[in-house]
């Protein structure tokens, strides 16, 4: 499902596009965490988001330059357990989204059936009447949303893009998000601003990300590290299988 696959892209890009203000692994002290240059801070922050064994991330916006502006709600672990919803702009559909072990569910919305998949479309979203379709996570049709609920797949694109063009990079006064006290180091390049708000406390997990300027403003928040992904999966009376809506996955050629 193509739409499927540009709001996972989407969501993962919120997220990346911040986390490139941080280059190289420094040596990581016991205290003084608020007094150390911007450039440490970014690379701690960094360091403690790819070590998470799971967490929830929440991004909504526009990234400017041709992307969609969404908004999405996922918690995903490195076992590839996924629950959450990813919502495009424009009224185009939203999806939830639920995947336990080698199962996956998706359930689009009316929108998103007439806007990304404008052949038969409609008729799928009349079949399935407010269920779940499910299938295996090895499904290709459903590999855009395997994907995007693999913690995996998300650390990778960070370290893929770490080494990217640093720009300036500065640190900003102690501030307050959410309740939890953190230190903004800002990277300026490209005609953007993207800054990271540091956790000052425990082990300085970036606690939000924006992107503005150039078109975009975007942000997306990080919680619940390292705790347990929901379990609960869509029960058989709500769901339908995708070999039946879909037929069956074509074979290799």
């Amino acid at each position: 499902m193509a739409g499927q696959r540009t709001a996972a892209r989407a969501a993962a890009c919120a997220a990346v596009v911040v986390l490139t203000v941080t280059t190289g692994v420094t040596a990581r002290a016991d205290d003084g965490f608020e007094s150390l240059p911007a450039q440490r801070i970014a690379d701690r922050s960094r360091d403690a988001l790819l070590d998470a064994r799971s967490l929830r991330l929440r991004a909504h916006g526009d990234l400017g330059k041709g992307q969609e502006a969404l908004t999405a709600d996922l918690a995903l672990d490195r076992e590839g357990n996924c629950a959450g919803s990813v919502r495009l702009g424009g009224g185009k559909g939203s999806v939830e989204i639920v995947k336990r072990g080698g199962t996956v569910w998706v359930k689009p919305d009316a929108d998103f059936w007439k806007n990304q998949v404008p052949v038969g479309g409609s008729t799928f979203g009349a079949i399935l009447a407010g269920r779940y379709l499910k299938g295996p996570a090895s499904d290709s049709r459903l590999r855009p949303v395997v994907d995007a609920c693999d913690l995996n797949t998300f650390r990778q694109l960070v370290s893929d893009n770490a080494g990217a063009d640093g720009g300036t990079l500065t640190k900003g006064a102690v501030t307050t998000v959410d309740g939890v006290r953190t230190v903004p180091v800002t990277r300026r390049a490209h005609g953007q601003e993207l800054t990271a708000y540091v956790d000052t406390g425990g082990r300085h997990h970036p606690v939000r990300l924006t992107v503005r300027g150039d078109g975009a403003d975007a942000a997306v928040d990080f919680s619940r590290f390292d705790r347990p992904v929901p379990s609960a999966t869509p029960a058989a009376k709500d769901t339908v299988d995708v070999s039946a809506l879909l037929g069956r996955t074509p074979a290799p050629s």
